[in-house]
């Protein structure tokens, strides 16, 4: 499953000559928050050095809709039930910041861009007071906002709210280009370098699987930060959506689509010679927590084909992290210490609010704060809005994590089908074994974040820890989350124990 922006392209990497001495930075990540707030601190005169695992846009980044727009479905109304209307107005801002930012960049460094409406729409009637809640508020705090009843689309629609002039893009040309802009600006780009260890205040060292780095400070620019320090890994919740890419020679652009439903709709075109694409996106869940991840994508598949027609070409996943409190962390890891910064929790709006972040963590280093930056803070009264759900969600996630060891060390162990696979007790352990293109393998089911039991992820084909999001290759190897290494290999002995060979490495 691979995104359409990557398919016929290698995403960049860098071999860094030199990480020896100090660097003011350590930038950990090379995704558009990672890339951004290198490049605002290079220009500021900082030594700053990014340290990504595997390329640049490997993550999140590379993977999304790039859908940059303030009008975010109706994450306003979301924002607006637990928080006061400055707090709201504030996070506009930011989000405005994002996107004229974006403007500016792509026309200055000719990164190719459109400048669509973005539309939240509510295909029935049912969603409609819903949407029109988006559109009043929206209205109240000044956002350019229409209201359409009618559209020329293929879908279900019953009315909807519409901004003007926002922007998408290919992902990887904007984060080719900031590397290449980043590079120029003095910063130091080291890819295929993961993190496992950041120090302490005593102790400025970053720690890679290569070696250490020297830092002054650190931004933990990972989706979710890879340090448990702070605990914002109970602060989000880690969220798996799809996409889907319908080639269509004959079809016309279309605005930026988000529907108001159950499940979510997101859509968007991009420019291909003589048509289009239409990319499908939706189907989100907690990870880990599907019932079948491949019938979420055949889901989204077959609504794609039904109103579009043409050709299902790429279907790929994203991860994504919900914050608890409805609004992003960015600052300080720890409320006594800004020697580690974070960015987290951007409920799938990272095009605008990554570069938000990237001005807000700049902000810390001595620069201008933006005047909108209470709404981004990682530690502040706004947090408090969130601590029931917090609460509820992770009681839920030790409640499941019981219940899943109980699960695991109850299932005799069985050699799985092509495409599968299982959690069973092997040698009084929980084991995932799992048979891809004819080989099966077997790893430690335990994540070694936090101990929860990783499950299969059948679209995908990797292991996915249901707990905070960290997620395997079949083999084991670490992808992405707080997780910092591979699920622990298995005991030859034990890995062969009561099974059949199918295949090998």
């Amino acid at each position: 499953m691979k995104p359409l922006w990557s398919d016929e392209r290698a995403l960049p990497t860098f071999d860094a000559q030199n990480l020896e001495g100090r660097f003011d930075v350590a930038v950990v990540g090379a995704g558009l928050t990672g890339l951004v707030t290198a490049l605002l601190l290079a220009r500021r005169g900082h030594r700053v050095v990014v340290l990504e695992a595997r390329a640049v846009g490997s993550g999140t980044s590379g993977a999304t809709t790039a859908k940059a727009t303030v009008l975010q479905g109706t994450r306003a109304s979301s924002i607006a039930a637990k928080h006061p209307r400055e707090t709201v107005q504030q996070y506009l801002a930011g989000n405005r910041f994002g996107l004229d930012w974006l403007v500016r960049f792509c026309t200055r460094n000719a990164v190719p861009f459109q400048r669509p409406s973005a539309v939240t729409y509510a295909p029935t009637n049912a969603e409609l007071d819903r949407v029109q809640s988006e559109y009043d508020l929206l209205l109240t705090l000044g956002v350019d906002v229409r209201w359409s009843d009618t559209a020329r689309v293929p879908f279900d629609f019953a009315g909807g709210v519409e901004v003007p002039e926002q922007l998408q893009c290919d992902p990887v040309d904007l984060l080719t280009a900031i590397a290449d802009q980043a590079r120029k600006a003095g910063v130091t780009l080291a890819t295929g370098q993961r993190v496992t260890d950041i120090g302490t205040d005593r102790d400025p060292q970053v720690r890679t699987v290569h070696g250490t780095v020297k830092a002054d400070r650190v931004v933990l620019a990972t989706g979710i930060p890879i340090a448990d320090r702070g605990g914002f890994f109970a602060r989000v919740v880690p969220e798996r959506s799809y996409l889907v890419a319908v080639y269509d020679p004959e079809a016309e652009p279309l605005d930026m689509y988000w529907a108001a439903s159950t499940p979510v709709r997101s859509i968007r075109t991009v420019p291909a010679g003589e048509g289009q694409w239409i990319l499908v996106g939706g189907n989100s869940h907690q990870v880990g927590r599907a019932e079948s991840e491949a019938a979420n994508v055949e889901d989204l598949r077959l609504w794609a084909l039904r109103h579009f027609g043409g050709n299902v070409t790429h279907a790929w996943g994203a991860q994504d992290y919900h914050p608890i409190d409805e609004l992003p962390y960015v600052g300080p890891l720890l409320p006594t210490s800004d020697r580690v910064l974070i960015a987290s929790g951007f409920a799938k709006w990272g095009m605008t609010n990554a570069v938000a972040a990237g001005a807000v963590l700049a902000g810390h280093f001595g620069g201008a704060m933006p005047p909108w930056a209470k709404a981004y803070a990682s530690w502040s009264t706004h947090e408090l809005a969130g601590a029931a759900a917090g609460v509820g969600h992770n009681v839920r996630a030790m409640t499941d994590m019981a219940k899943d060891r109980i699960a695991a060390l109850t299932t005799s162990t069985k050699t799985p089908e092509e495409g599968t696979g299982c959690v069973a007790r092997r040698g009084g352990q929980p084991v995932a074994t799992s048979t891809v293109g004819g080989h099966t393998r077997s790893v430690s089911a335990t994540c070694p974040h936090m101990g929860g039991l990783v499950h299969w992820n059948d679209a995908e084909l990797t292991w996915d820890c249901p707990l905070h999001g960290s997620r395997f290759t079949a083999a084991g190897e670490l992808l992405e989350g707080p997780a910092t290494s591979d699920l622990a290999a298995v005991e030859e002995d034990d890995a062969d124990a009561g099974m059949p060979e199918v295949g090998s490495d």
